[in-house]
């Protein structure tokens, strides 16, 4: 497998709508193998394709429950609001106080091509939507107040 460079905020692809997978390839297999292999080695709890200049929709998470990988994620509801600290790989050195669903459902592919379906709230469902946010072309310094520097 394969760590690669974490693209920092100012970089075009994650400003871009990333495009949906269109097939599950041998490629995107080794796209999400390696996007886990990056979110560890940063030690991350999520990471979206365009943090490493991918422009597709799929992403990784591990909140130390477990990797999750989603192809082509999308929220089908969200309730509730719930305002915490959040940091992102893409912008070192920064934390924030974001606004967010405190709970959502969302569905997508697992790496075989099947549909999965998440309920979940609190922390999960804070960093599915961070990392959903940048498949959109969105950071989260766009929605952060108290954005702040912090030790490395």
């Amino acid at each position: 497998m394969a760590v690669y460079q974490v693209v920092a905020i100012g970089d075009e692809v994650l400003r871009e709508k990333a495009k949906p997978v269109k097939e599950i390839t041998p490629n995107i297999l080794k796209l999400l193998d390696n996007m886990a292999d990056t979110l560890y080695a940063a030690k991350g709890v999520g990471l979206a394709a365009p943090q490493i200049g991918v422009s597709k929709r799929v992403i990784v998470v591990d909140i130390g429950e477990g990797l999750i990988e989603l192809i082509n994620p999308q929220i089908l509801e969200a309730a509730g609001k719930a305002v915490d600290t959040e940091g992102c790989l893409s912008v070192p050195g920064m934390v924030g106080e974001v606004a967010r669903a405190e709970r959502i459902v969302l569905k997508g592919l697992n790496r075989k091509g099947k549909e999965v379906t998440y309920r979940v709230r609190g922390l999960l469902a804070r960093v599915f939507q961070h990392e959903l946010d940048h498949l959109e072309g969105i950071v989260f310094v766009d929605k952060a107040q108290n954005l702040r520097k912090v030790e490395q």
